[in-house]
């Protein structure tokens, strides 16, 4: 897009001295599948910015106040929105602004940012301090998606716009083609009902479970239509389980496969 570009920086903001200190193993949580894909994509990473990227704010205050990650943040936030929308707005030339803009919340939210962060074993590499990792810090969304976008903005800084842009579209333009495909409730509970009313099959229902202590609660929902039950979703909310539960159904009944 012309003129919205930025400038890579000609230098990197100097490095906190406190932050080169962490242990070998604090170093080693910057590794995995997110360091993976960003090798793969080509991205030329500074390894103190992942670290930074990673560095949730209960660790630094439990490390004497080291820098942690909600600049970057900020940064990633605002990269994944212009990259997104420029990506609707170029892949849909026929969609109304009304449309494109529910497309684009559909996307950009904190649920499908922790599900990509999910599918990366983010949290398996976020610092956090003591307390979040005892109520289920690494799985938490709100940590994950924010981290998320926190490594979106390290790459901005540490690689450019260009880099950037590949790694959201990487990540993000399934969910964009995959959203557009569904119903107008762009949720995957309306895509099955609108489905099932088309196809006579009555409305679908949901049997929930749950487990787990009250700060880690794991949820898990079953979808039936017509009295056919289908593979269950999983979730840290009852939502979020009926969601990929409707989401089972809805994939197989369109596919015309078996559970």
């Amino acid at each position: 897009m012309p003129g919205v570009r930025p400038v890579r920086p000609a230098h990197r903001p100097p490095a906190d001295p406190r932050a080169l200190t962490r242990t070998t193993s604090d170093s080693a949580a910057a590794t995995g599948r997110t360091l993976e894909l960003i090798e793969q994509l080509g991205i030329d990473l500074d390894p103190q910015l992942l670290r930074l990227a990673l560095t949730h704010r209960s660790y630094a205050y439990e490390n004497g106040g080291l820098p942690h990650n909600e600049r970057l943040e900020f940064l990633g936030d605002a990269v994944l929105g212009v990259v997104v929308t420029e990506f609707l707005y170029r892949t849909y030339p026929d969609l109304p602004e009304g449309r494109l803009a529910k497309l684009r919340a559909a996307v950009v939210n904190a649920h499908s940012l922790a599900d990509v962060a999910r599918s990366l074993d983010l949290g398996s590499t976020i610092l956090l301090g003591k307390g979040e990792l005892a109520t289920g810090g690494p799985d938490k969304s709100s940590i994950l998606a924010d981290c998320l976008e926190a490594v979106l903005g390290a790459v901005l800084i540490s690689a450019g716009r260009d880099a950037a842009d590949r790694l959201v579209h990487h990540l993000f333009d399934p969910l964009v083609r995959q959203a557009a495909a569904l119903g107008a409730g762009l949720d995957w509970k309306t895509s099955l009902q609108e489905y099932a009313a088309d196809s006579e099959l009555g409305a679908p229902s949901y049997r929930v479970t749950e487990s787990g202590p009250d700060h880690d609660k794991r949820f898990e929902a079953v979808a039936i239509v017509a009295n056919r039950a289908f593979p269950p979703g999983t979730g840290t909310s009852k939502k979020q389980a009926e969601q990929g539960a409707a989401r089972n159904a809805f994939e197989i009944l369109t596919a015309g496969t078996d559970a």
